[in-house]
């Protein structure tokens, strides 16, 4: 049941790492830490240290998975 319901998600199958990288990838660091300001883009960017962040902040994680809808969907 729970499948079913994931067909209409986007997101489903794309880890925060692929996001993460998709998104780097299409904007770079500066822009992306612009696009959405949290303090891990903006100072010193790393992807470890930017998924640690992520993982365990829900609030910034949501706003990067949006941001990433509206780039490439």
């Amino acid at each position: 049941m729970t499948e079913e319901k994931q067909v209409n998600n986007p997101l489903h199958g794309k880890t925060l790492e692929f996001i993460l990288k998709q998104l780097v990838w299409h904007y770079g660091w500066p822009e992306l830490g612009t696009l959405v300001r949290i303090a891990c883009f903006n100072n010193d960017p790393s992807l470890k240290s930017s998924l640690k962040f992520l993982r365990k902040t829900d609030w910034a994680r949501k706003k990067v998975e949006k941001l990433y809808l509206n780039t490439f969907h």
